[in-house]
Parts: C-alpha cells; sequence; structure tokens
C-alpha cells in the first residue's frame, strides 16, 4: 500500500492547536477523539491527519493489524523526511530556485553530465572536499552552485548560501560588535557552503583575513563550494596580498572538484534566440 503523504509547515517543533487545512473532520467516535489527542501528544501531525483514511482503507482490504500500523508509521516518517527538507531548503537562503535537472547540457558542452551527477550525491560534503566552478557570467556557475546545494539539502545535510561580499561584510559587522567567533563558530558547523560571486570585488586586507578563518575552520572537515569568473592566476587581485591568497586557494582548491563552464554566456545566446528567432 502506498501512503499519500501530506505537505505541512511544521518540523520538530511543539505542534500548535491548529487542525491543518485538509484534515478530516473528526466523526462522533470516542475512540477517534482519544487517538487525535494522543497523537497531538506525540506530536504526530501526518498521523493524526490520516488515521482515519487510513484505517477505512484497511479496513475495506482486510489489512493485518501490523500492515496498518507499518502505513501509519511510514505515513509519518515520509512527512517528517519532507519537512525536514523544506526546512533546510529555507535555511539555505538560496536567492531563486534552481535544480540540476533545469541545466541545459546541450547549451554548455563544457559542463560534463556525469561529474555533476556525482555531485548530487552528499559523499563529498561528509568528506569535507571543496567545490570549485570557473566561468565567465552566463556560463551557468550560480545555477549549478545553487542546483547541487538544493541536492544536497534535500539529502538531509545542512547548506547555507550567500556571496562573498555579504560574507565579509557580516563577518566584519560580527567583528566590531565582538561576536566573530559565534558567528565564526556558526559557520563552521555547516555541512556545505556555497560562496557565490567568488573574485568579483576586491577584498582589503582585513577582509580577506575574515574570509580566511572561514576557510580554515572548515578546512577538510566541512565542504565549501565556490563559484567565480577569476581563473587561479588572477585571485592575487581579488586578496591583495599573495602570501594571504596562496594559503587560501590551497585550502580551496586541496582535494577539490573542479569545473570549468568555459566563456561563452548561453544567457545571452539565449536572450539572442528569444528576440532573433528566425536567425541561424
Amino acid at each position: 500500500m502506498s501512503p499519500t503523504v501530506t505537505v505541512t509547515d511544521q518540523d520538530e517543533e511543539p505542534e500548535t492547536d491548529k487542525v491543518p487545512a485538509r484534515r478530516l473532520s473528526l466523526p462522533g467516535d470516542p475512540e477517534d477523539m482519544l487517538i487525535d489527542e494522543a497523537g497531538r501528544e506525540l506530536r504526530l501531525p501526518a498521523f493524526r491527519e490520516r488515521f482515519i483514511d487510513l484505517a477505512t482503507t484497511a479496513r475495506r482490504e482486510q489489512a493485518t493489524y501490523k500492515q496498518f500500523l507499518l502505513d501509519l508509521l511510514q505515513v509519518e516518517l515520509a512527512d517528517r523526511d519532507l519537512r525536514r527538507q523544506q526546512r533546510l531548503l529555507r535555511l539555505a537562503r538560496f536567492p531563486r530556485p534552481k535544480r540540476l535537472e533545469d541545466f541545459d547540457f546541450a547549451k554548455n558542452p563544457n559542463v560534463t553530465p556525469e561529474v555533476v551527477a556525482d555531485l548530487k550525491s552528499p559523499t563529498w560534503v561528509r568528506e569535507g572536499r571543496p567545490l570549485v566552478l570557473i566561468g565567465d557570467s552566463g556560463t551557468g556557475k550560480s545555477h549549478l552552485l545553487i542546483g547541487i546545494g538544493t541536492a544536497i539539502a534535500e539529502a538531509g545535510l545542512s547548506v547555507r548560501y550567500t556571496t562573498t561580499s555579504a560574507l565579509v561584510n557580516e563577518l566584519a559587522e560580527a567583528d566590531a560588535a565582538r561576536r566573530l567567533s559565534s558567528v565564526i563558530a556558526r559557520y563552521s558547523k555547516i555541512d556545505l557552503l556555497c560562496l557565490d560571486e567568488f573574485g568579483y570585488l576586491n577584498l582589503d586586507r582585513k577582509g580577506a583575513k575574515l574570509l580566511f578563518q572561514i576557510f580554515t575552520e572548515r578546512e577538510e572537515r566541512k565542504a565549501t563550494a565556490v563559484a567565480t569568473n577569476s581563473p587561479f592566476t588572477e585571485w592575487d587581485k581579488t586578496f591583495g596580498d599573495a602570501r594571504l591568497c596562496a594559503a587560501i586557494a590551497d585550502r580551496i582548491t586541496f582535494r577539490c572538484t573542479l569545473i570549468q563552464t568555459g566563456t561563452e554566456s548561453y544567457r545571452l545566446q539565449a536572450t539572442q534566440e528569444s528576440l532573433f528567432p528566425h536567425q541561424d
């Protein structure tokens, strides 16, 4: 029997007295009311919402008690998994939804589908290996970064997306407020840090040193993925200090997976095709 999972906004938090929108109204059976109350106390929202429907189906199909219990448990587990995925995606703070399934590999032959497919597995994240996406604007770096981050969050790991400038500003503000240690500790616990627009803006020495602390805390323990339009040879312009640049590059590239998305903007190509659809 394939259970139907109901999407709710709840996650491992105390359940409120609000009745779910699609919840079946309880009949006058006192046993149903007691089961519902027990489900509330045990914080089993999917159980409460579905037990009457599943009991009716079990009675009609003459299911065993064990099968009925298994169906109830599977519904609750599936609902919890779904709510956990939703919570992890909210916490990731992606600026827009992007999925790997929507990436057009035909428009960007530089990107290998097999390599990207491997990155959907959380194995590399658990191993603390970095990911570097290098390419010009419009070649799909951010799409891949967000899509990979989404896949990892849906696999049950914590993810956080931010731009490099936003992260440096957050660290600088924390340093000024004497909260730097707590902010760095928070970032050190995230399974996958997705750092976009790496190298877009030049950093002063203080900003570079703050960013260096993040990489040092996460090195070989937690995975970091960066998307940049600058080749490695130009990173010294971003950080201004050759030795600091070398130290940061060493931490990002050691055991990393490198994806080069190329120089031809398929975003620009798509725009041109929409404006001039009949030109070869």
